[in-house]
């Protein structure tokens, strides 16, 4: 039974005061984590004389390992500082990298294997970090205002979802414009001391509000709970599923929010079918062996990501497009990039300019074609996802294409 002085305590935890933390912790770590990564290409191809297609590699690798591992763990931005402690040292440790070559000297230096080592550990370290940092900081800002009982509630969630974007564009902005300029016109040690600085008072702001927050007792895991339905079907995959399905042939748990399975990917349906009550089921109902009998949720929830996978993977295109983005910086850093006699826009920097467009585009689209088409299609949005999904890929094949051209152009013009 909770008491008075349970709910009080419950009551002091979570809601607005906690916000400010919780974004400007965010904030932070956007700056110092989008302020290293375009600039990257121009460092490494400098201090470790990698050629442009290796230094691309490499950085498409650090992206892959900072994104990709979110599925298997979890908070922890004390690893991602560590991070960029040792890539700041690297700059500021003369011995940690090769020296540059000179324009007299045919063949350079390349980096040892210990600097290479150093290197790689920055990069390792802030790909841990990210992955701890970047899956969990949306839901826990959601989770200090998850109050259902109170009917302003969704309100204030999708006021903080606004207010959260809103702070990663702008520290975007401002990772890409002024980190980028610092580290172009006060050198490396300035431009990756400043992220150093930025990620302590990200850590400092979030242990800060840590007394405020409603902290969610984690449950098991999905990614486990996926594993275990595609287990569990491939260990009864010479069982006979019946043509209709019964209430007591199929495992269902009292707090399952799936009432009824799906006729999809039913070969998946072994998963959750009781053979034998008593050896598959423990006397509270659970499944004696979790990895042999599923929950109808579980396998639910597989089909699920299975029905997605191929939108999903329509993705990866765009997704490498995106990766080419080390090769624009040596495109640009070839222009002329005055915009007066004594100001020269940095060629990591330029990337802002897809941010202007992006954003003049989304209101664009919301407040002028949005209402225009909705009255000829019939829908809300104008358009369905998977129009714009198309629409999307189409444009991004064309981009690619104008890309090639260009570089065609200016190499033929070198």
């Amino acid at each position: 039974m909770v008491t008075e002085t349970e709910l009080e305590e419950k009551s002091r935890k979570g809601g607005l005061k906690t916000m400010p933390f919780i974004i400007v912790n965010e904030s932070f770590e956007k700056v110092a984590s989008f302020g290293l990564q375009p600039n990257m290409i121009i460092y490494l191809m400098t201090f470790y004389q990698v050629s442009a297609a290796t230094g691309a590699s490499i950085l498409g690798i650090w992206n892959a390992f900072s994104n990709g591992l979110a599925i298997v763990v979890g908070h922890l931005l004390l690893i991602l500082t560590w991070g960029m402690i040792i890539l700041w040292l690297t700059a500021m440790v003369l011995q940690l990298t090769s020296s540059p070559c000179s324009q007299l000297q045919h063949v350079c230096n390349g980096p040892t294997a210990v600097q290479l080592a150093v290197l790689f550990s920055s990069f390792g370290f802030m790909s841990l970090g990210a992955v701890f940092v970047r899956p969990c900081s949306i839901i826990f800002g959601a989770d200090q205002l998850e109050e259902k009982e109170k009917p302003e509630n969704q309100r204030l969630i999708d006021s903080y979802f606004n207010w959260y974007y809103a702070s990663i564009g702008i520290s975007t902005i401002f990772a890409v414009t002024i980190i980028i300029y610092i580290q172009d016109n006060y050198g490396w040690q300035v431009g990756f001391g400043i992220p150093v600085i930025l990620m302590f008072l990200s850590v400092s702001m979030f242990l800060i509000g840590s007394p405020f927050y409603i902290k969610v007792k984690a449950e098991e895991s999905l990614f486990i709970g996926l594993v275990q339905a595609v287990v569990a079907a491939f260990r009864k995959r010479f069982a006979n599923i019946p043509l209709i399905d019964f209430d007591d042939c199929y495992h269902q748990p009292h707090e399952s929010e799936i009432l009824a399975p799906s006729n999809d990917f039913r070969f998946l349906n072994r998963a959750y079918m009781i053979h034998d009550p008593q050896r598959d089921l423990n006397p509270d109902g659970s499944a004696s062996n979790p990895w042999s009998l599923c929950s109808v949720e579980q396998v639910e929830s597989l089909k699920a990501l299975l029905k997605v996978l191929p939108m999903w993977s329509t993705g990866i295109a765009i997704f490498a497009m995106t990766r080419q983005f080390p090769f624009s910086v040596l495109q640009t850093k070839t222009m002329d990039r005055h915009i007066f006699p004594q100001f020269e826009v940095s060629a990591a920097s330029f990337s802002v300019f897809m941010m202007i467009a992006l954003t003049i585009w989304i209101i664009f689209y919301d407040r002028v074609l949005v209402p225009l088409l909705s009255k000829y299609t019939g829908r809300p949005r104008g358009l369905s996802p998977v129009f714009r999904m198309g629409i999307g890929i189409i444009v991004s094949c064309v981009s690619m294409a104008l890309s090639a051209i260009t570089e065609s152009i200016r190499r033929g013009r070198a």
